[in-house]
């Protein structure tokens, strides 16, 4: 036991205790984690995620870390644009992993990919291995979120780039109250109905309004070592991307 605490969504919790509590949220939500993704955004997810690729323009030859990607979006739409790059996906939770294998078999694009499992605050890469990191709705779930930004300026090359797609902070506070009422009342009722589990879809609520605003965020990445780092607001700021370079 570290005698230190953290945040499980809206608990105080052993920093000990955290990763495999988010373990646990994981492994029962896998199985149905990219339809209730649909459902929780109303399919937007997708368009945020097409303007992530977008801004990280992928090109053949790449080295990809994708950690917390279990299922393989994000790695998919990397290799749908540029399918001569690798792309290694880290995630923390197994059954995660088992079904972004069962992704990239449907989709025939195994051979480009590797699955690891792996903690984001101490990955299992030599430094200077990668072109390019991402974390798409990863990072808030991480016990230490400093360790992993560390972590990810370790294993890029110089030069090399990360980019952190996650629900942020609204500016508005009218549209605010109005984003927490449809969070907080209807996304754990939706994973009660959808995937049998209201408890997890209560945490990752919880977990959203915990996460720091956009300008905290953006400093943390720079105190990391990254330089060059900009955020652009998705949807009035419901989600963020944000960016850093490791010059």
């Amino acid at each position: 036991m570290t005698g230190k605490t953290t945040h499980f969504g809206f608990q105080t919790v052993d920093e000990d205790a955290k990763a495999g509590m988010v373990h646990g949220v994981f492994s029962r939500v896998a199985s149905k984690y990219d339809v209730m993704n649909d459902l929780m955004s109303v399919g937007i997810h997708r368009v945020w995620k097409t303007a992530m690729m977008d801004w990280l323009t992928p090109r053949n030859g790449q080295r990809l870390l994708d950690v917390a990607g279990g299922t393989g979006d994000i790695a998919f739409r990397f290799l749908e644009r540029a399918p001569g790059a690798r792309v290694t996906v880290c995630d923390l939770t197994e059954s995660m992993l088992a079904e972004g294998r069962n992704r990239a078999e449907t989709a025939r694009v195994g051979s480009c990919l590797d699955w690891v499992a792996g903690d984001a605050m101490a990955l299992p890469f030599a430094d200077n291995s990668f072109d390019r990191y991402t974390i798409s709705f990863g990072i808030r779930n991480v016990t230490r979120i400093p360790d992993a930004l560390a972590e990810a300026y370790r294993v890029l090359k110089p030069g090399g780039r990360l980019m952190v797609l996650e629900f942020s902070q609204i500016p508005v506070p009218a549209l605010q109250w109005a984003y927490d009422r449809y969070s907080f009342n209807v996304i754990p009722a939706m994973g009660q109905v959808v995937a049998g589990d209201r408890d997890s879809y209560q945490y990752l609520v919880e977990s959203i309004r915990r996460f720091p605003d956009q300008n905290t965020f953006a400093d943390m990445i720079s105190d990391a070592g990254f330089g060059r780092v900009q955020f652009r607001n998705l949807s009035m700021g419901i989600a963020a991307l944000h960016s850093g370079w490791k010059l």
